[in-house]
């Protein structure tokens, strides 16, 4: 999949055609009282997204026991509509979770926007995120639905990725184009994270747009296998959170022949599936709370896909090896010790270690032991803000990838008063 070329576009969730978006502020978080316009704040909070057709949709979803109320509405709206959405409603600062009232709010969001757009309310896609364990105020919601609707745009993209941000300095969005059965399909998407990451499904919320042609079954079938190697690759902090949601949704506007099996044209799909999920991640590891390098371990030569995605995010959340990264200390140990205690079967008297950066790269390990290295070369090579872990288990030809961050003293800070 590396090897695949699909040419970068602008446009985000919108690139696709028949997608509109738009976003707001409301006040969810710090409070609205209707007297105000909610468009004042520089800081949207809540987004619509909103397809021209009805359109085929896949999710996943986080796996930890305690769910956010939007995930479990989400997942049974998609059950009752046979895998079926026109639109998405989404708000930051407040993620609507451990709430005796969450559900009822979760099912009153779909349904006013479903009114307002004119459309069944299973065929909604609702998500929340931001502070656990507050109950989600329904009134500024409610104010801001038809002003949504009325400013929903094919130029919307940066206001909807703008709105589902919380601690991120940034918003996170990519597309790209290509080209199946002759015709030029776009896909698109929009991510939010920066702390809370560590994924068993997919990671914070993400909203994927495509006018290919997909079957339901293949493009639920493309999300989780491209999830896999991207998404769950993704590591900031070891925590995973309550909301994580990833949805994508098909328009076929595109005019392609829908895909409904394991063809080359689906395959091409991947692909591009994999281009737009990639850089999302590599966008959210680099936006960790309080970051200041972004880590790419690369472990190869592994006897299977499993073993090297383990060994890969085992160096990936090591808390140890996160805070020498921002020392930018070669201290080497700390990544033998977290392959060391990985969750695989390999033999570690045979594991190569490097370190590199675009100042040049190093070795540091050579079958399970140190090797003389020169620590001035280190530093240089450390200094950089995008680090690379190389790793060889010397027992395979297979190789993954996994993103993180380092540990800061910012992130400290940030999640020290996260309420306030």
């Amino acid at each position: 999949m590396e090897n695949f070329e699909a040419k970068q576009i602008n446009g985000g969730i919108c690139a696709a055609k028949g997608f509109k978006a738009s976003g707001l502020y409301c006040g969810i978080k710090h409070g609205f009282d209707g007297n105000e316009s909610p468009i004042s704040n520089s800081k949207n909070d809540i987004a619509m997204i909103f397809a021209d057709v009805e359109c085929n949709a896949a999710g996943v979803y986080t796996s930890n026991k305690v769910k956010g109320a939007p995930v479990v509405v989400t997942k049974n709206n998609l059950a009752k509509s046979g895998g079926k959405a026109r639109a998405v409603i989404v708000n930051s600062g407040n993620a609507n979770t451990c709430n005796a009232d969450g559900e009822e709010k979760a099912l009153e969001m779909c349904r006013l926007t479903a009114e307002q757009l004119g459309i069944p309310s299973e065929q909604v896609i609702v998500a929340s995120t931001g502070v656990i364990g507050q109950v989600l105020p329904i009134e500024p919601i409610k104010y801001a639905v038809p002003l949504l609707a009325e400013k929903l745009s094919y130029e919307g993209n940066t206001q909807a990725a703008t709105a589902i941000m919380t601690t991120d300095t940034v918003k996170k969005e990519y597309a790209v184009k290509f080209t199946v059965d002759g015709k030029e399909c776009r896909i698109g998407g929009m991510a939010k994270g920066s702390g809370m990451i560590h994924p068993n499904m997919a990671t914070t919320l993400n909203f994927i747009t495509t006018d290919c042609a997909v079957s339901p079954e293949m493009l639920q079938k493309a999300l989780s296998e491209i999830v896999k190697i991207t998404y769950n690759c993704l590591s900031v902090d070891g925590d995973q959170s309550t909301n994580d949601t990833c949805m994508l949704m098909a328009s076929g506007l595109a005019g392609n022949t829908e895909i409904t099996a394991e063809t080359a044209n689906f395959e091409t799909f991947k692909n591009a599936l994999y281009e737009v999920m990639k850089n999302l991640t590599i966008m959210l590891a680099k936006d960790g709370e309080g970051a200041t390098k972004l880590i790419t371990c690369v472990c190869g030569t592994s006897p299977d896909l499993d073993t090297a995605i383990t060994v890969a995010k085992s160096v990936i959340r090591s808390p140890l090896f996160k805070c020498a990264m921002f020392g930018e200390d070669a201290n080497w140990g700390r990544i033998l010790c977290a392959i060391g205690y990985a969750e695989a079967d390999f033999d570690i008297n045979k594991v190569d270690v490097d370190i590199a950066s675009k100042s040049g790269r190093l070795a540091v390990c050579r079958q399970g032991a140190g090797v003389d290295f020169s620590e001035e070369k280190a530093a240089e090579i450390l200094k950089e803000d995008e680090i690379e872990i190389l790793i060889e288990l010397n027992s395979g030809t297979v190789s993954a990838t996994a993103w993180g961050c380092d540990l800061t003293y910012d992130y400290v800070k940030i999640n020290g008063d996260y309420r306030s």
